[in-house]
């Protein structure tokens, strides 16, 4: 739920031949023929051969495009991404890949623009990448994703831009009041164990960690692999400036859980030593892991619980399970040391 362009759209590719009660026609905005024939006049990617709807996600209008060039994904921004952060993601985006960070990357126009205007829409196009997410993640791709991310956060310490989180700690509670009357559906008690949880995270909230870049929705299928090499990055629209061990934590929860929802402890021992072999974790961002890992997991607990409880109209998307990530918070709430998630 709640993805930006590249990753619905790098993923459609791996489930078109397929049909499964998650997909959905993500498009908002038609885009006719003559009008798209029209945005490409723009820029230097050849004649249009044929493009289509992208069959996934919730939050933009996607559709795979292909040139004479080759294969793009073109995105029309809808109301869940604002306009004023689209030079934020789109810049930050070419400034990875100047830095070695292999990720989708927005195609300039002959005008040498990122951001153009389509159907009424803020509109870019994107490189495509090779590759496949992967469903059932392996220790080696965990310590690949976890080199992965300690260089993302390298490579982003001298990126000019910043954008505030608008998902972190003081915007939990908005979330839950949207939630709260009918959370006790969903399963009995949650209301409750949430406001708790929050009274918590508000409370102890770390401050002063290292900050910088993060991508902040790393999950599987937002990294792609060929084999056991990791081959690019995705999806990069929940990306801002924030705590970067943060951005360790919601990986924790997305990569080394299995499906029972029982931690496993050697896929994160990899994933924290091949990040740390690229960039040290300080004593403090080992401290306050537990309380990150935490937040993590209500953060996404509160976003798929307001979007199971509300579903976009049009999208028949059959929503993620917020329980999911409930039963990995209590899982965080009884750990008693920090070496539980695979430090030394």
């Amino acid at each position: 739920m709640w993805k930006g362009p590249g990753s619905a759209a790098q993923r459609f590719t791996l489930r078109r031949a397929r049909d499964t009660s998650e997909a959905a026609m993500a498009v908002y905005t038609d885009v006719g023929a003559d009008e798209l024939n029209a945005f490409l006049a723009g820029y230097d990617l050849g004649a249009l051969l044929s493009y289509k709807g992208i069959a996934e996600g919730v939050e933009n209008s996607n559709f795979l495009v292909h040139t004479e060039r080759g294969s793009y994904i073109l995105t029309l921004y809808e109301k869940r991404v604002a306009a004023g952060d689209l030079p934020f993601f789109l810049g930050l985006m070419e400034h990875l890949a100047s830095r070695g960070i292999t990720c989708p990357q927005p195609v300039r126009n002959k005008a040498g623009v990122v951001l153009g205007t389509l159907a009424g829409r803020p509109a870019a196009i994107v490189t495509f990448l090779d590759g496949l997410w992967i469903r059932r993640p392996s220790t080696r791709h965990c310590a690949a994703l976890g080199a992965a991310l300690a260089k993302l956060h390298l490579a982003g310490a001298d990126f000019a831009m910043t954008r505030i989180n608008a998902l972190t700690v003081g915007n939990w509670r908005g979330l839950y009041d949207l939630a709260k009357d009918r959370a006790d559906g969903v399963q009995p008690g949650l209301a409750a164990a949430i406001a708790g949880e929050l009274d918590m995270l508000e409370k102890n909230w770390p401050k002063g960690l290292p900050q910088g870049v993060i991508h902040a929705d790393l999950f599987p299928d937002n990294v792609f692999f060929l084999g056991d090499r990791l081959s690019g990055l995705i999806d990069f629209y929940f990306a801002c400036t924030d705590t970067l061990a943060y951005d360790i934590a919601v990986c924790l929860n997305a990569w080394c859980f299995e499906p029972d929802n029982a931690y496993n402890v050697t896929k994160g021992r990899a994933l924290l030593q091949a990040y740390g072999e690229v960039r040290a974790l300080s004593q403090a961002e080992r401290g306050a892991l537990p309380v990150l890992a935490r937040g993590a997991a209500l953060r996404f607990l509160l976003t798929r619980l307001v979007d199971w409880l509300a579903v976009p109209p049009g999208a028949m998307v059959k929503p993620k399970d917020p329980l999911e990530y409930f039963r990995k918070l209590r899982f965080h709430q009884a750990l008693r040391n920090v070496r539980d998630y695979g430090l030394d």
